[in-house]
């Protein structure tokens, strides 16, 4: 009759007898861990920030207003085999049509966590003798702050869109010489206004910057003459990889230009894309290496255990016990390994975030190992160290008991 725990006492009686091994493939294990570890923290990151500056100043799904009808630029010649031509009609701001109804259907809408009404438009900035073409955004500032967090992009004054207030982008300020306080005049093609500057934002793109001007909803409609009108409805959502799907059950629902980031941000989704099957393929290559090296020490401590295993059959051991033995020794490895890794790819985080600047001497992004993904990873490895244990696990187990000790 054998103690309970057999298999893990003889499992840790192996592991200690062989140190130099067991070492050896413990540090291999923390090494692999430590690589899919630190690499799936780091490509997170860079994603995230990757989001957060493209889809810091843009909505996660825009609603517009459809394009004007294209029209047959010449007429078919009868019986003849040439196609119309079609030439598409220059396009001007169009209100979104009953948008003031349509805004409490979207909000109601499951995912969405704001929608922001905007006019925008191309108008020109005058300040002097400097003249800049600019794009116009009007908006309601407490929704869309809600939206982009525009008070948190903010590097010089208050933000504020009072009648005759306007928010600027820093470069546009830059180029036309203006500071917080000072006035600039917002030309349209049908109007113009004068405006006070209340805050220069940063909106994370050098080309939003050096052409943004923000002004209140109203303010817009007036300078691009759509009383009561809003060119588009700006949405975010909690998940931001569920705008594609949402976008397509809006355009079935509704009959307007409908668009996801994802599809404004076509390239941008390919390189996330290939970042993601490369860090996959990186990983899987990992956890290959550290199951091909859990395996190859086991079959070596199976032909150094050959009179052990004997002995233990002789004893009583069943064939099911020496193969949960060996089982368990995976295991062992895989968990410590795990642990050591973990703590490895910590440390590796650790240097990057404070060593790792960019040229204005902050850090490249902010990049951290959640919870769940370390447990995820620890349970891999682990997993991987009982898959790798199968085939010596298998062998030892078949081991006559006689030939075994005679050996």
């Amino acid at each position: 009759m054998l103690w309970p725990g057999f298999e893990l006492r003889v499992a840790l009686r192996f592991l200690r007898e062989g140190r130099m091994q067991t070492v050896l493939i413990i540090v291999g294990v923390a090494a692999g861990v430590a690589v899919i570890a630190y690499i799936s923290a780091l490509i997170s990151g860079l994603q995230n920030s990757t989001l957060t500056k493209t889809l810091g100043a843009q909505a996660h799904i825009s609603v517009r207003a459809p394009d004007d009808v294209v029209t047959p630029a010449a007429a078919p010649v009868p019986g003849s085999s040439v196609l119309t031509e079609t030439q598409p009609r220059a396009q001007r701001p169009r209100s979104v049509a009953n948008w003031q109804a349509l805004l409490p259907l979207l909000e109601k809408t499951p995912n969405v966590a704001g929608v922001s009404p905007m006019v925008s438009g191309a108008g020109l900035a005058l300040r002097g003798e400097a003249v800049l073409s600019i794009a116009l955004m009007g908006v309601d500032l407490e929704r869309y702050d809600r939206m982009i967090g525009l008070r948190s992009k903010v590097v010089r004054g208050s933000a504020r869109l009072e009648p005759g207030e306007a928010i600027v982008g820093r470069e546009l300020a830059q180029d036309l010489g203006v500071r917080v306080g000072d006035r600039l005049t917002v030309q349209t093609s049908t109007s113009s206004e004068s405006l006070r500057v209340t805050a220069l934002v940063d909106l994370g793109v050098r080309d939003l910057n050096r052409r943004t001007v923000i002004v209140p909803l109203r303010a817009a409609q007036n300078l691009l003459a759509l009383p009561g009108g809003a060119t588009g409805l700006d949405l975010t959502l909690h998940d931001v990889w569920a705008a594609q799907s949402l976008a397509e059950a809006l355009r079935a629902q509704f009959p307007y230009k409908i668009e996801s980031w994802q599809e404004s941000n076509a390239q941008l989704v390919s390189a996330l894309n290939a970042q993601s099957v490369s860090t996959g393929i990186i990983r899987g290559v990992v956890l290959a290496v550290v199951v091909l090296g859990i395996a190859s020490v086991l079959v070596v401590s199976v032909v150094q255990k050959r009179r052990e295993i004997g002995i233990l059959r002789a004893m009583g051991a069943t064939r099911g016990q020496v193969l949960r033995l060996f089982l368990v020794q995976g295991a062992v490895v895989g968990a410590l390994g795990s642990l050591l890794g973990l703590l490895l790819a910590v440390v590796l985080i650790w240097v990057f975030s404070n060593f790792v600047r960019g040229s204005d001497g902050l850090p490249l992004f902010n990049i951290s190992l959640p919870l769940a993904t370390a447990l995820r990873v620890a349970l891999v490895a682990t997993v991987c160290g009982v898959i790798a244990a199968i085939a010596p696990a298998r062998s030892a187990a078949r081991l006559d008991p006689a030939q075994a000790i005679r050996i």
